[in-house]
This record gives C-alpha cells, structure tokens and sequence, in this order.
C-alpha cells in the first residue's frame, strides 16, 4: 500500500469512528419516544378507569441544551391530549438568573392535563449547590402560571386521585414524612419522588402503589444490553423503567426529556405516558 491510499484509509477509518460520537451528540438527544404502559391503581375511582396521566421529567432548561427541541416536545405532548400530567423535577439547569429568564420563555408550552396537573422539584430547581430557596420559589411561581401545582411534601386529590409530593432528597426542604402522614391506603394514590433513592429510605409509612421517580435519565449514555455505567444514585438497580420494589410498590423511572449536556447514546429522551386501570 502507497502513501495515498494508507492516509486515505485513515481517513475513512476516522470517519467512521467519529460516526458513533456526531450520533450521541447530535441525533439521539432529541430523538424523543413517547412510551406507554398501562398503569394499574388500587382503588381508582370508575370515572378514571381508562384515562392517560403524563409524565414528564428533568427538563433542564438552561445554556447547555437546546430548549427550542423542548419547546417543540412539549407541542407534540399537548397533542396526546393528557387527562392528568405529572412533573417530577429538575425544571432547569440553574447557573445564573438568565435561566429563570429562559424557563419563561418555555412556560407558555408547558402541557398540562385536562383534569390536572401537578409536580415536584428536582436538586437543580434549588440553585448552585441544591440551596437556593428563591430559585426554587421562582420556578414555582411560575409554573402556578399553568396552573401546574408543586407538592413540597404534601398531597393533592384531583377526581379522587391523590398525588403524594415528596421534595428532593439533595434539596434543602426535604422532609418526605410530612408528605406520607396521611397517607390513606383506602384512596387511589400515586407518588412523586425526584431521586428513586428516597425509596429504601424508612419513610414511606407502609405506602403501596406507583412511585414516579426522574433524576437518573437512565444513565443518558450506555452499552447495548448493558446497564449504564453511570448513574447519580446510590442503588444502582434505579436506572429507568418499571421496577418492582417486591414490597406492594412500583416505581417507574422516566428517562428524562431534556440533558445536563447534550449527550445520549443508547438512552433516548422519553416523555412517558400511562393509561389509568383498576387493580
């Protein structure tokens, strides 16, 4: 082999290999799937049998992810026509006040459900260091502007649903007891907790039923067949999908919509999307 032709291979070889990198960089973050599964409630009122709940995780807004493709997502997921819409945390990225300014750019798109809406914050929603309480107050505010309520330890019932709201576990107002108290196993109930974490800690007062978690965004990059190598928990079990705590609960981890950077490789984006049953 001449010199042409060896420089020539190398060449093609690099591009080849730069094909995996340009894929996790450009296409797959904003490669969204819709994913649905059927979600079975202990004591769901009749009139909620059949209805969707959306779930809609870490969203990220802020200078290191392009939210026009959030912008556009959240079109796509108004469309869906959700009768209950779930928020599980990390509304931004948070580094300066420019990205509460960018969050209400996104807020008019905010999809909400037709019965209700409701969410919880995620550790970036409180600021640098996860302790900036007015950046946490800011997104409230403005998310109360869609009339998307923010549990912070506490519960809603909407049409005999009741969401159980647990705050971030890296936060500053954690206090998950306080959302569990009262709990009533007599009621349909659901949960919302950030960090899947907070699940195999003693504070859950003897809970059954779903748990919808975030934070992980499955790994955002891994393997085939493989779990991912990375995760921000400590029990590495909590990646993404349908996990069965084998205790009476069941916690389903969203893959995330947005990106701390913009990278994901193996690990699409997800807006997830349940349909209401009786148990």
């Amino acid at each position: 082999m001449n010199r042409k032709k060896f420089l020539k291979g190398l060449a093609v070889l690099g591009g080849i290999s730069a094909i995996p990198g340009i894929y996790a960089w450009q296409v797959e973050p904003f490669w969204l799937e819709f994913v649905k599964h059927k979600m079975s409630v202990k004591n769901l009122p009749k009139h909620l049998n059949g209805k969707t709940l959306m779930q809609i995780s870490d969203v990220h807004i802020g200078d290191f992810f392009d939210y026009q493709y959030i912008i556009d997502s959240f079109l796509e997921a108004q469309a869906f026509d959700p009768d209950f819409v779930v928020y599980t945390g990390d509304f931004v990225t948070y580094h300066e006040p420019k990205n509460l300014e960018q969050l209400a750019e996104v807020i008019p798109h905010f999809p909400t459900g037709k019965l209700g809406s409701v969410g919880i914050l995620g550790n970036h929603d409180y600021g640098i260091g996860y302790k900036e309480e007015h950046v946490a107050q800011n997104i409230i505010d403005q998310l109360a502007s869609r009339d998307i309520k923010i549990l912070r330890n506490q519960s809603q019932q909407i049409e005999g649903l009741n969401f159980l709201g647990i705050d971030d576990y890296w936060g500053i107002n954690f206090n998950p007891e306080e959302a569990t108290k009262n709990y009533d196993p007599k009621i349909a109930n659901i949960a919302l907790c950030h960090n899947p974490d907070v699940c195999d800690l003693n504070v859950w007062n003897d809970y059954k039923g779903w748990i919808l978690s975030g934070h992980t965004h499955g790994g955002q990059c891994k393997p085939p067949f493989l779990r991912a190598p990375i995760l921000p928990v400590e029990n590495k079990r909590y990646d993404a999908g349908i996990i069965d705590l084998y205790d009476g609960r069941m916690l389903y981890i969203n893959r995330a919509l947005g990106c701390l950077r913009q990278m994901r490789f193996n690990v699409r984006p997800e807006i997830t999307i349940f349909e209401l049953e009786s148990v």
